[in-house]
């Protein structure tokens, strides 16, 4: 089942270099006032229940709205998100691990069992976004920065994985920018995670 504050993500991602950013920004005549921050922080159990169960858990934190919200991986280009709206008081309470007051994402963790009282922030990612419509989805320019790291992807969100898969295809060829399909922040900042530790 899946409920109103529910929704299959359906979305290709690539790498880009700082050059291929630019240079997009260029061509689609991006502003300073279209690029919009925010931050991300991540949690997980430290056994990492939601990692094993090829899930991610985050708070995002934008202009006007602070987001929780659950992702579940349902194909390679899709994913389940559950949703909750929550206030800054909620999202510090959640960052300092005492309490969740995310109804639709708690209730769906619990589903997994997973120990709420175990979740604990990880780490905190911050990206720089431009979203521009394109071709009947979304055309999404990412520059993110963490843990001394940054990168670059271009994104572009589709109701349907087929149509997207081409339009996508075809904007890469446009551009002339090689197909190198980005990871998850997630995962990127995960990877960066483990070779500062190392």
């Amino acid at each position: 089942m899946i409920y109103v504050n529910q929704h299959i993500e359906i979305e290709f991602k690539n790498t880009l270099t700082k050059q291929q950013y630019e240079n997009l920004l260029e061509a689609f005549s991006v502003q300073p006032s279209q690029i919009h921050r925010q931050t991300n922080h991540y949690f997980d159990t430290p056994e990492q229940h939601l990692k094993k169960l090829s899930s991610a858990l985050r708070i995002r934190e934008m202009d006007d709205m602070i987001e929780c919200t659950l992702k579940e991986k349902r194909g390679q280009h899709q994913h389940l998100e559950t949703t909750d709206i929550i206030s800054p008081v909620d999202a510090q309470n959640m960052l300092a691990c005492t309490e969740i007051n995310s109804p639709s994402v708690k209730a769906r963790l619990q589903q997994f069992n997973v120990s709420l009282a175990d979740l604990y922030c990880f780490g905190t990612l911050t990206t720089d976004r431009v979203e521009i419509p394109y071709e009947g989805g979304l055309l999404v320019f990412d520059h993110s920065f963490y843990l001394q790291c940054d990168d670059y992807e271009v994104e572009y969100e589709t109701n349907d994985e087929t149509f997207g898969k081409k339009v996508f295809e075809q904007f890469l060829h446009k551009y002339n920018i090689e197909p190198q399909p980005a990871q998850k922040k997630i995962v990127r900042f995960m990877t960066a995670l483990n070779n500062q530790k190392g």
